[in-house]
């Protein structure tokens, strides 16, 4: 005689994944499958937003906030910015910082020289973080020279696009 079957039937590991069809779990009841985009925060600047002359990392307002659902989350952080000197040969590091902590090479983070007087160089990075944290989180671009002048979102008059990424990647 067939009964039937309740939810207090069953309990935890009674079922067992070969007993399950292939078409039984949607792409919807697994919206928190390990490796899927869970959502994308993006801040860009477009004009002029600082200067600097330090040897030690600045800010350069150039960052995005996201608040992870879960502490299991990863979240994948990719900028783009471009940086404009009006002085001569130096070099260029930027690096990326979460709240107060440098995430990438605490001295060396990414870098380039300048052979003359104005040159723009495109400088791009990503970094894949593990917070495991659920409250919101702020990653910021920081920039140091080690001589001249350095302009982040143009120089001499010139605007550029400048963007940072966050992605939040689950766990």
């Amino acid at each position: 005689t067939s009964v039937p079957l309740t939810s207090s039937d069953i309990t935890d590991g009674i079922i067992s994944t070969a007993k399950i069809a292939d078409d039984a779990v949607t792409a919807a009841k697994a919206a928190f499958a390990p490796g899927k985009v869970l959502q994308v925060v993006q801040s860009s600047l477009t004009s002029q937003s600082s200067s600097t002359t330090s040897t030690s990392f600045t800010a350069t307002g150039l960052n995005v906030n996201i608040t992870p659902s879960s502490t299991s989350s990863k979240i994948l952080i990719r900028y783009d910015l471009s940086n404009y000197s009006i002085s001569g040969n130096h070099t260029t590091t930027a690096t990326l910082y979460r709240a107060s902590t440098n995430l990438g090479d605490a001295d060396n983070g990414m870098s380039w020289g300048y052979t003359n007087t104005v040159h723009g160089y495109p400088l791009g990075a990503s970094f894949l973080d593990t917070p495991s944290s659920t409250s919101q989180l702020t990653y910021e671009v920081y920039i140091k020279t080690n001589g001249g002048t350095l302009w982040i979102g143009g120089g001499e008059s010139r605007d550029t696009n400048n963007f940072i990424t966050a992605m939040e990647i689950a766990g």
